[in-house]
């Protein structure tokens, strides 16, 4: 009898990899991609960084797994020394686990036992994972979260200020998504019932929409006035991805909990949540834990991937090359009538197609993301209706590098037809 892979992992590409390398991918043959999909934002300083490598083969011939309720190794301190360099002021705490899922599930339970409330109040469009709570407060598509029963009770959702989808100006699209979470506190989810309200600073899957920085500002204002959590999911912003270290930071608020994961480690399993200790403190006891969080390997090459993150000047590599990208692709689109808007920050970039009149164009994203590949490109489509194409190069993306991925895309979105 043979096996073979679940019949429901369609890969988004037919190219079969057979080592990777910078800012490429190879297949057998050697015939080359320029990745500007990274894992889904994962390997941050590249295909097999060579710091990276080396940290891992290390750490495999010394500790290959030392559960952490079990014993203490070196990676996981050192690691969380390292992060206490660059976490937000005051989240001195950290738990770790290994995927984003795992992590705001880890979050959700923290903010319910510190604050003795039930509620969570997430965004219309955001994405938090596919195990049973995270797909719960996940909304950026259906397929998340349907199919398999009821979902996790005393979860909501408030908008988004998605200012193209409504046709307003960010100012406008800020006012009227506060009001209405207001309006939600108000009316559905008191706040003597809300633990926590959970936002990325950037949607991803819902459409690598930028949360505008107002209104990050007022979810802060109103979870200091009512004693609400204010988590902010960083899985996918962290580490350098939007032109500053963390998501959040342009904003000028500190989260209560923070979630990290994805390009923290290059492509090694690991997540954490970070808070105060005062905050921590609150979780109870038997309620953190599990077999392979903080795995030593994991941690060797999340120390690693930071130590490369500020050596190489990547998070300021983000923010230039990314401006480099959003100029080059805006400029592409300015003759397609279909693109209605490119957006981002720093290396996380997503293209809009609809018709003039606002109707989405999924067809049209699916076609350039295909043709793309024919170019030598690699991306991702997203997006609640599916209409956007995701740029997610690695952060040593280099200016040439920009400029091929650029011209490959022209190509692309003529030859599909946009």
């Amino acid at each position: 009898m043979s096996a073979s892979l679940s019949p429901l992992l369609t890969p988004a590409t037919p190219v079969v990899v057979d080592h990777g390398a910078g800012s490429y991918v190879y297949d057998a043959d050697g015939r080359s991609w320029l990745d500007f999909t990274t894992g889904i934002g994962v390997t941050s300083t590249g295909h097999c960084h060579p710091a990276v490598v080396a940290a891992a083969r290390e750490q495999v011939g010394k500790l290959i797994h030392g559960q952490f309720t079990t014993v203490r190794h070196n990676p996981i301190l050192r690691l969380t020394e390292m992060l206490g360099d660059v976490l937000p002021t005051g989240l001195d705490s950290v738990f770790y686990a290994n995927s984003g899922s795992e992590a705001v599930e880890a979050s959700l339970r923290l903010a319910r036992m510190a604050t003795g409330r039930n509620n969570i109040i997430a965004f219309q469009g955001g994405f938090h994972g596919r195990t049973f709570a995270a797909a719960t407060l996940t909304t950026a598509g259906t397929k998340f979260r349907t199919g398999f029963g009821a979902l996790v009770p005393g979860v909501y959702s408030a908008p988004f200020p998605y200012a193209l989808r409504y046709g307003w100006d960010e100012e406008t699209a800020v006012d009227f998504a506060l009001q209405e979470l207001d309006f939600l506190l108000s009316t559905t989810s008191a706040v003597v019932d809300t633990a926590a309200f959970i936002i990325e600073p950037v949607l991803g899957d819902g459409g690598y929409l930028p949360t505008p920085l107002r209104f990050l500002q007022g979810l802060r204002e109103r979870a200091d006035q009512h004693g609400i959590v204010l988590i902010v999911d960083e899985v996918q912003t962290g580490v350098g991805r939007t032109g500053t270290f963390w998501g959040h930071e342009p904003s000028g608020i500190v989260p209560d909990i923070l979630i990290t994961a994805k390009g923290i480690a290059s492509g090694f399993p690991i997540s954490a949540i970070a808070a105060s200790t005062s905050l921590m403190s609150k979780a109870w006891p038997g309620s953190q834990g599990g077999t392979y969080g903080g795995n030593a390997v994991s941690c060797a090459a999340a120390i690693a991937t930071l130590g490369v993150v500020e050596s190489e000047g990547l998070v300021q590599n983000s923010a230039a090359q990314g401006e480099r990208l959003i100029a080059g692709l805006r400029e592409a689109a300015a003759s397609v009538s279909t693109i209605a808007d490119v957006r981002g920050r720093g290396l996380m970039i997503g293209i809009e197609f609809t018709d003039p009149d606002g109707t989405p164009r999924p067809d049209l994203a699916a076609g350039s993301q295909q043709a793309a590949i024919d170019e030598g490109l690699l991306l991702l489509t997203c997006g609640t209706r599916g209409n956007v194409v995701r740029f997610i190069p690695p952060l040593i993306v280099t200016s040439e590098q920009v400029d091929e991925g650029v011209a490959a895309w022209s190509k692309a979105v003529a030859a599909a037809g946009a």
